[in-house]
Formats: C-alpha cells, structure tokens, sequence
C-alpha cells in the first residue's frame, strides 16, 4: 500500500516520524560523537566558542557537521525540486544508505568520527526538503526551535482571533497548525529519549532502526508532490468544499 504524502493527514503522520527519526539520530550523534547531527545552532555556537578560543581543533567536528548538513541541504532541495517523478523516494533511499554507511563502518572496525559526523549531518541536511509542509503550515523535521517559534505564534494568533489566511478547509485553524507543530515537536523529543535508551543498551545496533525506517518510506511511499492532474483534482475538491461549508 502507497503511502501518498501530499494528503495532508499523511503529511502529518509522515512529519512526525520523520521528526522522531531526526530526533532519534541528533541524540545519537550527541551520545555517541559528542557532536549533534541536524541541531546546527547549536554546533554554529559550540565552532564560533571554541575558534574564540583559539581551540580549533575542538571547533572540526562542528564545524564539518555544519558544512556536511548544509550540503545535504543543497542536495535534497535539488532532488525535491527536480522533475523527478519519485525524488521523495530517492532522497529517503539515499538517506538509508548513508545511515547504512556508518553502522557498517563501526560494525565492521572502521570507526572515524568526522567521517561518521559528515555521513549523518549529509542525511539530516537531505531528510528537511523531502517534506516541508503539513497543508498550508510549514514545518522543520531537523530541528525545533522554528517549530517552537510556529507554536507560539499560532497560539497567539488564536488568542487574538486573527483570521486566518489561506484555510485549507473547516479544520485549519491557528489552533490546529498549533497542534501540527506541537506533534511535530512531541516527536522530535521521543525520538531522542528512544536514541537513549538505545545507545545506552545496543550502540552496534542503534543505527538500524532509523535505516529500516527510511528503506520502508522509500519503497512504500509515493512522491511528495503530485502530479499536475492530482493538483487539480485536489483543487476542484477545496474549492468543493469551501462551498459546501459557506
């Protein structure tokens, strides 16, 4: 069965995984390399502290995280914009190998930890553009503190009764989009209390279940954007509704 991820409650159930995993994989970086792999505020402030301190070599591995996620960056914003009809598809097969890449490499021996922080930093960078809204509200798989902005802001607005622009139907409100990113968050957070728990117990294998998830979206889900006769399906169907409702 396809997972179609241009529906928007598929959308929401694939952000919150998507959020768990990334969670899942920055606590690991942090347990495991000392290093986050998708928090780059974090590495930005830890390089630019230690450069102050003329301590470089403390600075590489953040400093390699930061350059390495913004590659991936670059790679899944290229691959999502693409005319390629499955690239959501590819992006997550390449994001399961690339975590493949660094469990084999630990499995078998050959432990580097820059190497480690490049491959899983490269993964984090290509996993946000594979899927960058829930119907009309943006969301960050990779990192919460825009998520935490969007959170606020939207319970703001509800409070003061703003109206809300470009609905998406009877269930989109301020305090829906609310809960989208409250979820999203909820997940980023679980994700890295699992990362926990499996670092602490089975590090050979913690590797495993994040890749296993992205083989599955890879191969069960279908491409993010749809195609120009689903979009006017899809239109056809809001403007449908937002008649029926007035």
């Amino acid at each position: 069965m396809k997972l179609l991820l241009y529906e928007p409650r598929v959308q929401w159930i694939s952000a919150v995984f998507l959020a768990l995993i990334a969670g899942y994989l920055d606590g690991y970086g942090l347990l495991v390399l000392g290093t986050y792999v998708s928090f780059m505020s974090g590495n930005t402030t830890f390089a630019g502290l230690k450069s102050g301190q003329g301590n470089f070599q403390a600075a590489l591995p953040s400093a390699i995280a930061v350059l390495s996620f913004v590659t991936g960056s670059f790679l899944g914003n290229l691959l999502s914009q693409s005319r390629l009809r499955y690239s959501r598809r590819l992006i997550f097969g390449v994001i399961a190998g690339l975590l493949a890449t660094v469990a084999g490499l630990e499995r078998h021996g050959l432990w580097n930890a820059p190497a480690a922080i490049a491959l899983l930093s490269l993964a984090m960078g290509m996993m946000n553009p594979a899927l960058s809204n829930v119907g009309a509200e943006s969301v960050s798989l990779t990192f919460v503190t825009g998520t935490l902005n969007r959170i606020g802001g939207n319970l703001a607005a509800a409070a003061g009764r703003k109206p809300l622009s470009e609905g998406q139907g009877p269930g989109d409100s301020h305090l829906a989009r609310a809960r989208i990113d409250a979820s999203v968050w909820s997940g980023f957070l679980v994700g890295a209390g699992l990362s926990g728990m499996a670092g602490s117990h089975f590090r050979m294998w913690a590797l495993l279940p994040p890749c296993a998830a992205m083989i599955a979206l890879g191969l069960f889900s279908e491409c993010a954007t749809p195609s120009p006769e689903k979009r006017i399906l899809s239109s056809i169907s809001g403007v449908h509704q937002r008649s029926v409702v007035r």
